[in-house]
C-alpha cells in the first residue's frame, strides 16, 4: 500500500509527538515527515530506541506532501504556510496551534461536531480548542436527551496546554517547593504548583487565561450555534496538573430528565460514562483516550431543571485526533 506523505512541522513539540504516536498506534497509511519547531534548529529525538536528528523546515521537506500540520513556533508555521501555498497541487494546511486563526482564509474545524466548513479557495484548517471540542460533544449529546436552556462551565487548564516549557516549570516548581528553594516563574510569572489560579502574573510568557476563555467561547459559538444550542457561560482556571482537561459543567434543561436517562443516552452516543460504582472521570484517567469521559451526574437540588456533570478529556490526544481527521478528510476531498 502506498503511504500518503504528511509533514509535521514541530515534530518535537507535545502536539507533534502526539500526532506521531496516534498515527503509529492506529497503523495509518501515512509517511510522516517531521521537522523542528524552530527555524534553523536541529533537534535530537528518540524514536523506537534510536536517536534521530530532526532538521529545520526547508522547501524539499514539503515536496509531494498531501498535508502540512503546523505545531511549531509562529515563525516556522508562517514559513511552512507560505511554502505550502506555493506548491501545486497545494497540500492541506492544518494549524494545531491557533496561531493562524486570524488569517482571512482560516476556518475552524472539528470533524464530527461541526457544521459544513466555510468555503475557501485556499483554506487554513484551524484545529478547534480541545476544551471546546470536548464540551461541544457533551452539550450536543445532552441536547439530544432534552432541550438545553443554559450552561455554566469551569474549565481547569493543564500545564501542557502551554507546551513543554510550561510542563517543565510546573515540574521544577514542585521540586523547588519540596526542597524549600526558590521557584522558577519564567513561564507563568506565578506559582502554579499546588495552586489554583484565575490569572497569571503580569510578565507571563503564555496567553492569558482571559484570552483562552475568549478563544474557547468563540469556538463553542461556532460549533454550537448551528445546532441552536444556547451560549455557554465560561471561566478558565489554571490547575496544578500536567495533562488533561477537567470541566465542571452545570446545565439547565427545559424539562430535566432523570440521571439514568442521561447516563444511558451519553453511553449510546459514545461517551465513557463512569457511574458511582466506578472511579470518577479525571484528567489522569483520560490520558491517551479518545473522546470524552463523564461522571458524577447529579441533579441540582437548588434548581428543578439543573444538572451537574464532571467532564474529562485528554487535550493532546484531542488535538492530534482532530488534526488527523482533518487531514484524512482533505485526502478524500482531493481523491
Amino acid at each position: 500500500m502506498n503511504k500518503r506523505k504528511w509533514v509535521m512541522v514541530g515534530g518535537d513539540t507535545l502536539a507533534g509527538r502526539e500526532v506521531s504516536d496516534y498515527i503509529d498506534e492506529h497503523h495509518l497509511p501515512v509517511a510522516l515527515v517531521t521537522t523542528s519547531s524552530e527555524p534553523e534548529e536541529r533537534v535530537l529525538t528518540e524514536s523506537e530506541d534510536e536517536i534521530a536528528i530532526m532538521g529545520p523546515l526547508d522547501e524539499s521537506s514539503l515536496e509531494g506532501a498531501e498535508a502540512v500540520l503546523l505545531a511549531g513556533s509562529a515563525t516556522v508555521n508562517e514559513r511552512a504556510r507560505g511554502l505550502a501555498c506555493g506548491l501545486s497541487p497545494r497540500p492541506a494546511v492544518i494549524d494545531l496551534t491557533g496561531g493562524l486563526e486570524s488569517h482571512p482564509d482560516a476556518r475552524l474545524r472539528a470533524p464530527g461536531i461541526e457544521s459544513a466548513p466555510r468555503e475557501s479557495a485556499n483554506p487554513i484548517e484551524i484545529v478547534a480548542h480541545p476544551a471546546a471540542v470536548a464540551l461541544a460533544k457533551l452539550l450536543r449529546m445532552l441536547n439530544a436527551v432534552a432541550r438545553l436552556r443554559a450552561a455554566v462551565v469551569t474549565v481547569f487548564e493543564p500545564a501542557s496546554a502551554n507546551g513543554k516549557a510550561a510542563l517543565d516549570e510546573l515540574h521544577n516548581q514542585t521540586v523547588s517547593l519540596f526542597n524549600f528553594s526558590q521557584q522558577p516563574k519564567k513561564v507563568f510569572d506565578a506559582q502554579v504548583s499546588f495552586n489554583l489560579l484565575p490569572r497569571y502574573g503580569h510578565h507571563a510568557q503564555v496567553a492569558s487565561l482571559e484570552a483562552t476563555e475568549r478563544r474557547i467561547e468563540q469556538h463553542l459559538t461556532t460549533l454550537l450555534a448551528p445546532a441552536g444550542l444556547p451560549p455557554v457561560s465560561l471561566r478558565v482556571v489554571q490547575a496544578p496538573v500536567f495533562h488533561g482537561y477537567c470541566q465542571s459543567v452545570w446545565v439547565e434543561f427545559e424539562a430535566r430528565p432523570d440521571v439514568a436517562s442521561i447516563e444511558r443516552s451519553l453511553k449510546q452516543a459514545g461517551a465513557d460514562v463512569r457511574s458511582a460504582h466506578h472511579e470518577p472521570a479525571s484528567n489522569t484517567a483520560a490520558v491517551g483516550q479518545s473522546g470524552i469521559m463523564v461522571s458524577d451526574i447529579e441533579p441540582d437540588a437548588a434548581n428543578p431543571r439543573g444538572v451537574w456533570l464532571w467532564l474529562a478529556s485528554d487535550n493532546l490526544r484531542t488535538v492530534a485526533e482532530t488534526a488527523v481527521m482533518i487531514a484524512g478528510l482533505a485526502h478524500k476531498e482531493h481523491a
